[in-house]
C-alpha cells in the first residue's frame, strides 16, 4: 500500500498516461507501417522510427504532449530519396538532418520557423497529400506507379481502366474501398465502438476480410527487425560530394523542422497544458532524427494525428508518448509476424485518406474569398510540387510568398497638386520600393515639363536604391529647355 502511494505521489497522471499510451499506440501502430511501405522501405523500420520516437524523442523537452514518428508528410520526399540514392543512403540523409536539427536548436532558432507563411506550409502539405493519393492508388489497384508525380496523375486513368479488367486489381481496389469507407464511418459509430481507434479498426477489418475471403491481394513483406535495422555503411557518406543529396537533407531538415513545429502551435491550442517551448522540441527532434539516421530508418516529425489522438484519449505528461514507444518496442520484438497479414491495399486506403486531410479544401476556398494572394500562393505551392518535386516546390512557394509580402508592403501614394499658377507640387507617401517604381514614373513623366516641378519625398517611410536612382534620373531629364528643374525635397 505505501509503494502504492509513493508510485502515485510520483506520478499522480499515471492512469491517464497509461490509458493515453495504449490508444496512441494503437493509432500509431498502422500508420508506422503504411508510411514505411508506402516510402519503399521495410514495414520494420516504420516501427523504429515510430519507438526511437516514443521512447528518444519522447523523453525530451519540448512539447510535453506531441507525439513524433513516422509521417505521411514525409512520405514523398523518403520515397524519391530511396529511389536515387538507394536505402543505405537514406540512413545518411536522415542523420545530417538530425544533426542540422540539433544545431539550429541549440542556436535557438526554432522560433524563427513560426515566421514561415502558413500557406507555404498549407501548400506543402497539400501538395504532399495529392502526390500521396495519386501515388497509393496505384497499391490499391495492384499496379505499378511511375516514378513523376505528373505521371502518377496522367496514369490513373488507365489504370483504373486496366483494373476493371483484371480480377486481382478488382479485389484489391475493393479492399481499399472499404478501407476508406471504415475510416469515414468510424466517427459515426457508438461510443464503445469508437474506443477502438478508427485506423486500427479498418486495417483490422481489412485484414479480416482479407483472410476470410481468400482474396487475391498482396500483403506486407516481413523481413524482421533486426534483419531491417541496418546502419549506413561508411562508403554511403560517399553521396555527400553530390549537390543532389545535399539539396535532399535540406529538403528533410526544413520540412521535419517546419511540420513539427507548426504540428506543436496545434497541439497547443488543444489543451490547456504547459506551452511548447520551441527551440527545445527542435533539439528533441533533431536528437531523435539523429538516432534514426544511425539505425538507417525514417525520419521522425510530430505527427497531429496521433498527438491529437494523445490530448483526446486524456494524456496529462509525457509518459504516455514514452509508454507508446515501449508498446510498439513489445510489438515489434514479438508479434512482428502479424504484420504479414495486413493487405498493401488496406495500408494505401489509409494513406489516401491521411493524403485528402492534407489538402485543405474548405479553407482554400474560404481564403480565396478573403485573401486572393495567400490562396494563390498555398495553390501555386501544391501545384510545384506535384509538378516539380518537394524541394523546388517549397522554395517557389516561399519565393512567392516573399514577392507577394514586399508588393503589399510596398504601398505608395502619389498626390498631385496644381493651383494653375506656380510649380506643380507632387507628395510621394508610403514606401517606395522598385515593385511599384512602373506607376511612380508613369505617374511623374504625365507632369507638365513646361512648369516647375516641387516633388516632396518626406512623407515616405522607405526608399530604395533603385527607386532613389530612378527619381533623381526622372528629375534632371524632366525639365523642358529654359524652365526651373525639378526640385527634390528629402526626408529629415
Amino acid at each position: 500500500m505505501t509503494s502504492d502511494r509513493t508510485l502515485i505521489s510520483r506520478f499522480p497522471y499515471l492512469r491517464q498516461d497509461f490509458a493515453a499510451s495504449l490508444v496512441v499506440f494503437l493509432v500509431a501502430l498502422p500508420l508506422c507501417v503504411g508510411v514505411a511501405v508506402a516510402s519503399g522501405v521495410p514495414a520494420e523500420l516504420g516501427l523504429v522510427t515510430g519507438i526511437v520516437g516514443g521512447l528518444v524523442t519522447g523523453l525530451m523537452r519540448g512539447s510535453s504532449l506531441q507525439v513524433s514518428g513516422p509521417a505521411a508528410g514525409l512520405t514523398v520526399l523518403v520515397f524519391e530519396a530511396v529511389k536515387e540514392f538507394g536505402l543505405p543512403v537514406l540512413g545518411v540523409i536522415v542523420l545530417l538532418a538530425g544533426l542540422l536539427q540539433v544545431a539550429m536548436g541549440l542556436l535557438r532558432l526554432g522560433r524563427y520557423f513560426r515566421a514561415i507563411s502558413v500557406s507555404v506550409v498549407e501548400g506543402m502539405l497539400a501538395g504532399i497529400g495529392l502526390v500521396l493519393i495519386a501515388g497509393q492508388l496505384y497499391p490499391a489497384l495492384s499496379a505499378k506507379a511511375p516514378d513523376s508525380g505528373p505521371g502518377k496523375i496522367a496514369g490513373l486513368p488507365g489504370a483504373f481502366r486496366d483494373a476493371f479488367g483484371d480480377g486481382d486489381a478488382l479485389a484489391s481496389l475493393a479492399v481499399c474501398a472499404g478501407t476508406i469507407a471504415v475510416l469515414l464511418l468510424w466517427k459515426h459509430t457508438p461510443a464503445k465502438v469508437r474506443a477502438v481507434p478508427g485506423p486500427l479498426a479498418a486495417v483490422g477489418l481489412a485484414t479480416l476480410a482479407t483472410l476470410a475471403l481468400s482474396l487475391p491481394v498482396a500483403t506486407v513483406e516481413v523481413r524482421g527487425l533486426l534483419g531491417s535495422v541496418q546502419p549506413p555503411p561508411l562508403s554511403a557518406f560517399g553521396e555527400l560530394a553530390g549537390v543532389g543529396l545535399l539539396g535532399t537533407v535540406v529538403a528533410f531538415t526544413l520540412i521535419a523542422s517546419a511540420e513539427s513545429l507548426f504540428s506543436a502551435a496545434a497541439v497547443d491550442r488543444l489543451h490547456s497544458g504547459p506551452r511548447t517551448q520551441y527551440n527545445r522540441e527542435l533539439l528533441a527532434q533533431g536528437v531523435g532524427n539523429t538516432v534514426c539516421g544511425l539505425l538507417g530508418a525514417l525520419p521522425i516529425t510530430a505527427v497531429i494525428v496521433r498527438s491529437a489522438a494523445n490530448v483526446q484519449a486524456g494524456a496529462r505528461t509525457k509518459a504516455s508518448r514514452v509508454l507508446h514507444g515501449v508498446w510498439l518496442l513489445l510489438f515489434a520484438a514479438l508479434l512482428p509476424d502479424v504484420l504479414a497479414y495486413i493487405p498493401i491495399p488496406a495500408l494505401a486506403g489509409i494513406l489516401v485518406h491521411a493524403g485528402a486531410k492534407l489538402v485543405p479544401v474548405r479553407a482554400l476556398a474560404a481564403l480565396w474569398r478573403e485573401h486572393r494572394g495567400e490562396a494563390l500562393v498555398l495553390a501555386v505551392t501544391a501545384v510545384s510540387i506535384v509538378a516539380v518535386s518537394m524541394f523546388e516546390g517549397v522554395l517557389i512557394g516561399l519565393a512567392l510568398a516573399v514577392v507577394k509580402t514586399a508588393w503589399e508592403a510596398s504601398h505608395v501614394k502619389l498626390e498631385v497638386v496644381d493651383k494653375g499658377a506656380g510649380p506643380v507640387e507632387a507628395y510621394l507617401a508610403g514606401n517606395a520600393t522598385f515593385l511599384r517604381l512602373p506607376k511612380i514614373l508613369d505617374s511623374l513623366e504625365s507632369l507638365p515639363q513646361d512648369r516647375p516641378v516641387r516633388l516632396d519625398l518626406s512623407g515616405l517611410h522607405h526608399l530604395d536604391h533603385a527607386c532613389r536612382t530612378a527619381l533623381e534620373n526622372w528629375a534632371a531629364r524632366h525639365s523642358a529647355a529654359g524652365t526651373e528643374p525639378v526640385k527634390l525635397v528629402m526626408a529629415a
